[in-house]
């Protein structure tokens, strides 16, 4: 089976990569004859055929072809005959071979959760928005997803046997190399649970990352990738980041970076936040909190959904706390714009659907009180992705790992090996 289970037969942890590996990459002397350092060259649109190579690593065609060679009897890479004739027979031009397997990606939040099934290239094969309780716990959950991840692929008249790698967000700190949430506040019963074992079963690498930061992921990769820094703030049930800096993924010494739902920004002792302190901009300005408050005026809102369709129908209350939040988060952002000096701040989550009273809010306090340096070219902008970022941003985690260069060449190998002892 094409690239089965690098992550639980190696043991090694994932491989550090950033949102834009592809651009970021470059091929060195040592190490430049291996498949997967060819394979990147070919996925990023460096080198169309066997002569490109040839020129961009001074190797010998022979080696070359017996690279490209391997890459092809492995079908992550097919070669046609398209090319343009200098003169002569058409030269063969490489491609990645998209359609070569699946990926499994799934966003998972505190009530609302996406799956999808994509191909290699992070292209939407199938997909399924849901309701869930990310507090029923890892057993209930993760059972329910394993259901879904099936019932994708066949819709996308896949199999298991076809899934390359999976990606999962929670909404909650993660220890990235083991992939279990650490302490995570709003999902009780998961604290150290080893989320990747769940999915042995599929005998593939499985990514697990805090749902934010590959809701960052997804956006730079998308729409950002010529902007090294980056802020992704989500605002729905709770509030978080994902920190983008030099074009990596930041996630701190132990996974905990950009949780900004947690700085205190009041003195109400009355205000106790999920994590126990209180006067946390999440218990202020999150949906649930403002949910809560909406409740309390005697208006039915349940949830993040509830809240955005009171500002939109235009109660009164509603747009004045959605006004109050966005000042909230504004002071968290002017914060964070002076530490960070991010080149743009990206605003998703189920509350950015009342962008407009939200975001004037968050302008309003972020360029009054961050250094003019710090704004001069600042752009404040909501999702593009808008509630695909996570699922976009899991399923390129996963990619990005099973197609590294030292993934590549681990599967060649022991491919190799296998069929030398055959």
């Amino acid at each position: 089976m094409l690239f089965g289970g690098f992550l639980h037969r190696t043991g090694k942890s994932p491989i550090s990569f950033s949102p834009h590996m592809v651009k970021e990459w470059r091929p060195q002397v040592a190490g430049i004859a291996t498949p997967g350092a060819f394979l990147r060259l070919i996925r990023d649109g460096r080198a169309a055929t066997r002569a490109d190579l040839v020129q961009l690593t001074g190797l010998g065609r022979s080696t070359v072809s017996q690279r490209v060679d391997a890459l092809i009897s492995s079908g992550l890479v097919k070669e046609s005959s398209e090319g343009s004739s200098t003169g002569g027979r058409p030269p063969g031009v490489l491609s990645f071979n998209r359609s070569a397997g699946v990926i499994l990606a799934a966003d998972l939040g505190a009530t609302h959760s996406r799956i999808a099934a994509t191909d290699l290239g992070g292209v939407v094969l199938s997909e399924t928005a849901e309701a869930m309780d990310i507090a029923d716990g890892p057993e209930a959950v993760l059972d329910w997803l394993e259901k879904l991840f099936d019932s994708l692929l066949k819709k996308a008249g896949r199999s298991r046997a076809d899934v390359r790698g999976i990606g999962v967000g929670v909404p909650g700190p993660v220890e990235f190399a083991t992939g279990r949430p650490v302490s995570p506040p709003i999902m009780p019963g998961w604290d150290g649970y080893p989320i990747p074992e769940r999915f042995e079963s599929f005998g593939v690498p499985v990514l697990v990352d805090n749902d934010v930061n590959a809701m960052a992921f997804g956006e730079h990769w998308s729409h950002w990738r010529d902007t090294d820094h980056l802020l992704f703030i989500k605002v729905g049930t709770g509030i978080g980041s994902g920190i983008i800096i030099d074009g990596a993924i930041h996630r701190g010494a132990q996974g905990a970076a950009g949780d900004i739902g947690h700085i205190r920004v009041s003195d109400d002792e009355t205000v106790v936040c999920s994590c126990g302190n209180i006067g946390c901009v999440e218990a202020i300005a999150g949906g649930r909190a403002l949910a809560r408050q909406l409740t309390s005026l005697g208006f039915e809102a349940k949830n993040s959904d509830d809240v955005v369709r009171l500002v939109r129908s235009g109660n009164s209350d509603a747009l004045r706390l959605i006004r109050q939040a966005g000042r909230l988060l504004g002071e968290v952002a002017s914060s964070a714009t002076n530490l960070l000096n991010p080149t743009v701040i990206v605003v998703g989550g189920d509350i950015a659907h009342a962008h407009e009273q939200l975001f004037a809010g968050i302008r309003e306090i972020v360029y009054q009180r961050s250094l003019p340096l710090a704004t001069r070219h600042l752009r404040i902008v909501r999702s593009e992705l808008d509630d695909r970022a996570g699922t976009v941003g899991a399923a390129v985690m996963a990619i990005e790992y099973v197609f590294h260069p030292e993934s590549v060449d681990e599967f060649i190998a022991a491919r190799f090996a296998q069929e030398s002892t055959a």
